[in-house]
């Protein structure tokens, strides 16, 4: 690895060789030089990880510059097919205004009406729109009174309506704006009064409603015969929780919890009941589900090989990725799925990568006598063990159509998790993470399925739910 121009690999291997050389230096001194140099090295290999090359965020790269894309040979802009969003005139305006002409700028003569020529305007009006509901009270030659009922959502002499409360959720659960900003937003723009306590009710309400979604959904992911989980750390009152996801083409659940592993898994409730293949990140406490098939998420791979590569000079991992890499294009190319013949090929490559990985990177020594523990290898022989050990994992998404390549469906899910905690720091307690769960799986789920995010809320409130779910 090198530093503005200086080579710390080769820098520290000079230095070793001339403590061996150097007789001179007593046991101390060279214990603390060796324990000085194994310091620099944890820290030197620390800069030099990026997103490129562990699972640190994008967003943490100094200057970080995108990968240019390679040349598709289309013309700039939307291809023919594409569905544009460019705006168009409407059939039936909702405002008409008529524009004469200023007779006394024409020349003198007769004129008749020969049409128009039109062009529209695009605007919002932003407004509170209050219905006063008034029951009719009609009294018999007793004096009894007889009042006409109101409608069963009316049951206050002043409430918000059911706009109000899908309009509040969509702002703080699907565009993840504050509470308070949210107060904000209807007071200056529709001079509505809300405060921080209604709208988290408003949240509340709709949790409540989608008590049965959620089980349907865990039922759906239950029996699906792919999913993708992930989980990430999140903040609860001040204490570091876990988010885990569960989520396919079709829907997605999320769930906090107090714990990271198999406890938190097995409270979510679906990976217990789960047959299908689960994509995952190789975290090890997804393996104790045994009674499913597993498949290994190669991003992850080729982030680590390309550690080893440029910080332990490991060929054999640049030639796994260009390898992986290799196997990915040709399955895409194939329609999903290569033929057995070709797949067979692949996997003899794969295997003589690896045997080219023990000569490189080989086995530690055995363990001492007497010594307790277990040997330390480098960080590049466990990744070399752990794609021998678990090839079948890796490579199922060659001979399986509808195992992708990654795991990216599972982190895309729990990306926007990340933003709320960017934006609000925390979440206030156990049981706003529920709510925020619970919504948001929702949302996410009818946008797979072509409903907005609006439409889905609006019929919530509505105490219906969209079409897909009926």
């Amino acid at each position: 690895m090198s530093i503005e121009n200086i080579d710390i690999q080769a820098a520290i291997e000079k230095m070793q060789a001339q403590i061996q050389e150097d007789t001179q230096i007593s046991p101390a001194t060279k214990s603390m030089i060796e324990l000085l140099i194994l310091i620099i090295t944890l820290l030197t290999n620390r800069l030099g990880l990026s997103s490129r090359n562990s699972s640190k965020p994008p967003s943490s790269d100094p200057n970080r510059k995108k990968d240019k894309k390679k040349p598709s040979g289309k013309k700039a802009g939307g291809q023919k097919g594409h569905p544009g969003i460019t705006l168009e005139k409407v059939e039936n305006p909702d405002v008409i205004q008529e524009i004469k002409i200023d007779r006394s700028t024409l020349p003198e003569g007769e004129y008749t009406q020969a049409g128009y020529r039109s062009r529209q305007v695009f605007d919002i009006d932003i407004s509170r729109v209050v219905t006063e509901y008034r029951a009719q009270i009609l009294k018999d030659q007793q004096g009894k009174e007889y009042v006409a009922p109101f409608p069963e959502e009316v049951g206050k002499a002043v409430q918000y309506g059911r706009g109000v409360k899908a309009h509040a959720v969509y702002l703080s659960q699907y565009q993840l704006i504050p509470y308070q900003r949210v107060g904000e937003h209807f007071a200056d723009q529709m001079n509505i009064p809300i405060s921080e306590g209604t709208v988290y009710n408003f949240n509340k309400e709709a949790f409540g409603l989608l008590a049965n979604f959620e089980k349907r959904v865990k039922a759906e992911l239950m029996d699906a015969k792919l999913a993708h989980v992930d989980e990430t750390g999140i903040n609860i009152g001040g204490k570091r929780r876990w988010l885990h996801c569960m989520t396919n083409d079709k829907w997605t659940c999320y769930f906090p919890h107090e714990r990271r592993g198999i406890e938190a898994m097995d409270a979510m409730g679906i990976l217990p009941g789960f047959r299908g293949v689960l994509c995952h990140d190789h975290w090890k406490p997804y393996f104790r589900y045994k009674w499913c098939i597993h498949a290994l998420c190669n991003a992850h791979h080729l982030r680590e090989l390309e550690r080893a590569w440029e910080q332990d000079g490991q060929q054999w991992a640049q030639d796994m990725q260009t390898l992986l890499k290799q196997i990915n294009c040709k399955v895409l190319d194939a329609g999903g799925v290569l033929e057995s013949k070709l797949a067979q090929e692949f996997r003899e490559q794969y295997k003589k990568v690896l045997e080219q990985g023990d000569s490189e990177c080989p086995k530690p020594p055995p363990k001492e006598k007497g010594k307790r523990g277990r040997v330390k290898k480098t960080k590049s022989r466990n990744l070399l063990e752990r794609l021998r050990d678990f090839e079948d994992e890796t490579l199922r998404f060659m001979e399986t159509d509808y195992v992708p390549f990654t795991n990216n469906a599972g982190e895309n899910a729990i990306r926007m998790t990340k933003v709320q905690q960017k934006i609000s720091g925390c979440f206030r307690s156990f049981d706003g993470a529920l709510i925020f769960c619970r919504i948001r799986g929702y949302l996410a789920t009818c946008r797979k399925h072509g409903v907005s995010s609006s439409h889905a809320l609006g019929c919530l409130f509505a105490g219906k739910l969209p079409d897909f779910l009926l």
